[in-house]
Order: C-alpha cells, then structure tokens, then sequence
C-alpha cells in the first residue's frame, strides 16, 4: 500500500486496516473546475461526496458509499509570497513533498506532526498535530483556503474573506465542502535540536509543568506496563548542523523503531502474556541521543509499522491525574500492550473544532498494533478520557457522538449552524459526520 490508499475490487480501505468503503465511483480531477463538475454531477445522481487524502484516519471520515475523489491530480506549489511569509499549495499535496519543497526555498512550516504522509488538506481537515508550547497545529498555521461547496461554487477565505467560514473550515472535517488550496504561513528554515533521553514516568509526570515550560516542544512516550519513558525536548539551536548519522538513523530509527519493533510486536500478538518482558527491553533499548537539524528532519519519523490509534485532547492541566488513571487501570487488568502511549500537548487556538479550540491542551494516544483485538483497551481508556471532558482526535478511533461532542466544544453550534448553510442537502455527509456532527 506504500503512502497512500489503494481500491482493491471496487473496495477502498485505510492505512490502519479497520476502515473499508466500496464507493458508487471515484474521480481524480485535475483541476478546481473538473472538481466543481464532478460535485455538480454527483448532485444530479443523487450521490454523497467525499474527498480521500491517504487513508491515515482510523475513523470513516473518508468513507462513502457514494463518489470517492482523489486528490492526487491536484498537487504542488501554487505560489510563494516572500513578503507575506506564505506559501500557497493544491490540497492534495502530500505533507511530505510540501516540507522538501519549502527546505528547498529555505522555508518551513513552525510545527508538524510526526507522520508526513498524509495530504495537506487530509492532515489539516482533521486536526493533525504535533507538540508545542506556543506552536499549534498545522491548521493553526493556514492563512487561507480555498473550499468548493455542495452547489459546486468556489470560495475563498482567510481572516478578512468570508471570515466565519475559515474559523470553522480550517480543521472542516470534510463537512463544509472540498480543500482545493490552502495558504500556510511559512518562515525562514531554522535548526532544532532535538534530545532524547529515558526518564522514569513517576519523575516526568512530577516535573511535567517544568518539562513543558522550559521547551518549545516536549513530548514523551511512555512504555506500558513499565515505568519508563523516553522524552525528547525539541529547541531552537543556532547549530551548528549535526544530523543523526547515517548508520545511528538507520540503527535507531529503521531497526530498532520499525524493524525490532515490528517483530515484538508479531511475538506479542501470538505470545501476549510476554508484553511486559518485551516492553521493559524496548523502554531500554532508545538509548539518550542529541542531533541538530531542520525542523521536519527533527519532528518527523518513518512509522512502517502499521497500528490503530486512539487519541485524545485534556485540559492541560487534568493530564497527570488522566495518565496516572490509565497506568492504574492498566496494572489492574489483564489487557497486555505492545505499543507506548504518546503524549504531546497544544497551545488553546481559535478554530471553531478544534480539539484545542479556547483551551491549553494535553494529547494522550493509546495505539495497539493493527490486528490485535484494541476495543477493550480503547474502551477503558475512553472512559478516563471523557471523565475529562476530553476531545477526540477526529481523524482517530472513538465512540463519541454529537450529544457529547457538543458539550465539550462551546462553538459546536457555530460549526452546525455553516454547515446547514454551505450544505444544507448533506452533500458531503456519511456516517461518521453524521454520527459526530448529528443529522
């Protein structure tokens, strides 16, 4: 499958495997017009739309039964304004081949996430984050966009252009209309040094405010039914470069990371009972390293080994005692997990659903290696999440509905109230929208 999604028989499924659609037809416009056409055309048949970036959701926000349209015609660079500090890219550009291109121009994006494969607008749609103490999201990061709505018009906004519209289409969900280009703010390419190094989780989460304040960006993961971590402290550096070397990357990154990690995760699934023997070796085996490079050389790794995930947002401050609730949940029951917990945090922003929309937020991921059975483990983890007011990552397993997700999200009614505007025939639902975003 590489990056990207294939339609094997008529059938589309998703990178993590747990999501399949057998669409009435798929479309790959090359241009915003041939975009437009192809919603107008599905109007006339009476067909739901849904555009499809790489398939990385683990929810069916992409799935539909009706037309299917890839965005893969619709790529590259549209423009770059050196004075306004912003580049401006079809949406289906892979996140990938926009940061190459941007380090090639001495550009970069401020934050990103730590997979790369997604398409521009597929990564935005849906919240996609990566860690910062003042650095947002990567839709926190866009100046414009471009939208083609249910009656196949174009339109335009930014903070000045159809202002209530970019409030809420920036992380959109697929619900208001089809990306066709969105503007990011850019600035020159910086260095980062990163420096990874274990820490028991009992001392992470005891300094976790100081760990969080003295950083730019602070993440760690910590390895169940151990107590250990691996926290990296990503900051600004006035270099010199000094890049992982060739043979440590390889080492640590491809053999240990995806390689060695892939194999314990076989023997786990086959073997359950020896998941803790295994993640007290993995916890053991990222020894501490420091290296120096441009920032998606730093915030991005190679993720080959294929997983479902979980991941919620938590007031920032609730993220000790929703950690240490999931590790007691986890000694006391018999569940067995291969794969560490990730957590990464977000300054509050102002798009309308955003999972740190008008609050200072905490990540906590729970993964399970793909085929292992993961409701029971999701599920009791969902409940610690929520008795948090926790916010699902839209594009990530959860079982919340509309009547909960509003209650967490004071400017959900803005968000439905465009909707019944932009779409008011439901052009572009399907079950997941209506699900999360009620009929």
């Amino acid at each position: 499958m590489g990056s990207t999604t294939s339609t094997k028989n008529g059938t589309w499924r998703n990178w993590g495997g747990n999501v399949s659609a057998r669409p009435a037809r798929e479309v790959a416009p090359a241009s915003v017009e041939e975009l437009t056409a192809a919603v107008r055309k599905a109007a006339e048949d009476g067909l739901k739309v849904k555009a499809v970036g790489t398939g990385h959701s683990f929810t069916s926000i992409a799935a539909t039964d009706g037309v299917l349209v890839r965005p893969q015609l619709l790529t590259g660079i549209r423009n770059i304004d050196r004075q306004a500090m912003t580049v401006t890219v079809e949406a289906g550009t892979p996140l990938k081949r926009l940061n190459v291109a941007l380090a090639r121009e001495g550009l970069s994006l401020t934050n990103m996430g730590d997979i790369m494969e997604q398409t521009v607008s597929g990564g935005t749609s849906t919240g996609t984050h990566g860690t910062g103490r003042e650095s947002a999201s990567i839709a926190a990061q866009i100046k414009g966009l471009e939208l083609v709505t249910a009656d196949g018009s174009v339109l335009t906004c930014s903070e000045k252009e159809n202002p209530e519209v970019f409030a809420a289409a920036r992380i959109g969900l697929g619900a208001l209309g089809i990306v066709t280009a969105i503007t990011f703010a850019v600035e020159p390419v910086f260095l980062l040094t990163a420096r990874e190094e274990p820490m028991p989780l009992d001392r992470v989460l005891a300094e976790f405010d100081q760990l969080w304040s003295e950083n730019e960006h602070f993440e760690f993961y910590w390895f169940p039914h151990t107590g250990s971590t691996t926290t990296k402290r990503n900051n600004r550096s006035a270099g010199p470069e000094q890049p992982v070397g060739r043979l440590a990357g390889w080492f640590e990154d491809e053999f240990l990371s995806n390689g060695v990690f892939q194999a314990a995760n076989w023997v786990g699934r086959a073997v359950p009972a020896c998941i803790p023997a295994l993640a007290r070796i993995s916890s053991r085996a990222l020894s501490a390293r420091t290296y120096t490079d441009i920032p998606y050389k730093v915030f991005t790794s190679p993720r080959r080994v294929r997983f479902v995930e979980m991941e919620y947002a938590v007031p920032r401050e609730a993220l000790t005692d929703t950690l240490r609730e999931l590790k007691r949940m986890l000694d006391r029951s018999d569940l067995r997990v291969s794969f560490p917990v990730e957590v990464r945090t977000a300054p509050a922003d102002d798009i309308t659903l955003s999972t740190a929309s008008g609050r200072d937020s905490a990540y906590v991921a729970v993964h399970m290696f793909r085929g292992t059975p993961y409701q029971r483990y999701f599920t009791a983890a969902e409940h610690i999440f929520t008795a948090h007011e926790g916010r699902p990552h839209w594009g990530k397993v959860h079982t919340r509905d509309a009547a909960y997700l509003s209650g967490v999200y004071p400017r959900f009614g803005e968000f439905t109230a465009l909707r019944d505007r932009l779409d008011p025939e439901r052009r572009f639902q399907n079950d997941y929208l209506r699900r999360v975003l009620g009929a």
